[in-house]
């Protein structure tokens, strides 16, 4: 259930930068493929790659999570 908040997040912020998942996922070095699973909530996702989102997104890990 976690992994699936987490990915709606992910996307929801995602889509309010305005951005594809290519464009997000250049922008962290980050695999689309790999970024999609997050989003669809089939990944247990690391917290190297945690802070990766939310570097890109200019924001805290706290508030990458906020919500969830």
């Amino acid at each position: 259930m976690i992994k699936k908040r987490f990915g709606n997040r992910v996307r929801e912020l995602r889509m309010q930068a305005n951005l594809s998942q290519e464009k997000f996922s250049l922008l962290i070095d980050m695999d689309r493929t790999y970024l999609a699973s997050v989003e669809n909530g089939k990944r247990n996702i690391s917290l190297k790659n945690i802070a990766k989102i939310a570097e890109g997104f200019h924001i805290t890990i706290e508030e990458l999570f906020k919500g969830i």
